[in-house]
């Protein structure tokens, strides 16, 4: 299984280039070459980047797992659960439930 993302088929539109996409994840803009080279797997910072760059959009419109879309915030466990697999040792219970709590606070807000 591998969380893929649609950030580079939609940063064009808001920010016009990986560099000011980049800062505006607050991540390098390394990190997201290596990410759109498939250099580097979409970890807890790229995912929190990502819903902070685009409020507008839910996380199953960012991410998808082999073609299909990963569900949104109302089945958040099944993302926790997922998460608990791919990232055993990159993302801990901590850093699940902050990346689900930013979720809910933009969904609020929309």
């Amino acid at each position: 299984m591998k969380l893929n993302t649609r950030l580079f088929e939609l940063y064009k539109g808001e920010y016009g280039n990986l560099t000011k996409l980049a800062r505006a994840m607050a991540i390098s803009t390394g990190h997201i070459y290596k990410v759109r080279q498939g250099k580097r797997s979409i970890n807890g910072k790229f995912i929190i980047g990502a819903i902070k760059a685009f409020p507008e959009y839910n996380l199953g419109d960012l991410f998808y797992v082999e073609g299909q879309p990963v569900k949104s915030s109302s089945n958040l466990p099944e993302f926790r659960e997922y998460a608990r697999q791919k990232y055993p040792n990159e993302l801990d219970e901590d850093l699940i439930t902050m990346i689900e709590d930013l979720i809910e606070r933009q969904r609020a807000k929309t």
